[in-house]
């Protein structure tokens, strides 16, 4: 059986290039933790599996090459990489960061703007509170993201969420690895509800508090992450 076997082929979108499609569908397989490291991405099972040529799907593994999401062996194999410590901390470093930022710019909005925040802010809580019950750890992770996402976009630093997801694929798989455990996926919307309530009192030292427990969370687990799966982590990362 390959590894793909049990995963539908997508529906490449033909207006766009192949490539990018393909990369983003092996990224989301690899960071959701639905391929484990040592999974071996042979070309020519890609290639039927997405029907198209080699040309795309050689680009798409090198650039899950630039984020180390795959180990490249020329003339030998791809093969999904285990998760690096050094690089999960140093994305959590830059996206800690930037969000503390963004949280400052976001208490000082203008009243209407501010407003219009809070009306998408509450939306997507109510998304994410509806994947609690029953829960559903895909459409969780997704709701998770857009909330970060929309506070980029609403500081007008959207591009730089784009940065940061490049920077993240390991940190990220640590996080999908954590979530199902008991009582994460209730922490993770009740520290999106704190910092939610935070921008609405325009309270910035609220929201960063809130946002340092929330970003927090799953590093702090990495050793019990590391003994519940030993194999999917770098020994000296």
């Amino acid at each position: 059986m390959t590894v793909l076997a049990n995963i539908a082929p997508p529906k490449l979108d033909r207006t766009r290039q192949s490539a990018p499609q393909v990369f983003e569908v092996l990224r989301e397989l690899i960071v959701s933790v639905q391929l484990e490291p040592g999974t071996v991405l042979q070309r020519a099972e890609l290639v039927e599996h997405f029907g198209i040529s080699q040309t795309p799907i050689r680009d798409a593994l090198l650039r899950l090459g630039e984020e180390q999401l795959v180990d490249i062996f020329p003339q030998h194999a791809t093969v999904v990489s285990r998760i690096d410590l050094t690089a999960a901390l140093q994305a959590h470093f830059l996206r800690l960061a930037i969000e503390l930022e963004i949280l400052t710019a976001l208490c000082v909005l203008p009243e209407a703007k501010h407003g219009a925040l809070m009306r998408r802010l509450n939306g997507g809580m109510a998304e994410q509170e509806a994947a609690l019950n029953p829960l559903d750890i895909a459409k969780l992770a997704l709701a998770d993201q857009a909330f970060h996402e929309q506070l980029y976009a609403a500081a007008n630093v959207g591009p730089l969420w784009a940065l940061v997801r490049k920077q993240s694929g390991h940190v990220d798989r640590l996080r999908r690895l954590n979530l199902p455990v008991e009582g994460k996926p209730q922490a993770i919307v009740r520290d999106h509800r704190a910092i939610v309530e935070a921008i609405a009192r325009k309270d910035a030292q609220a929201a960063q508090n809130a946002l340092r427990q929330h970003l927090a969370g799953t590093l702090s687990f990495v050793d019990d992450i590391r003994q519940r799966f030993p194999d999917w982590i770098v020994a000296n990362g």
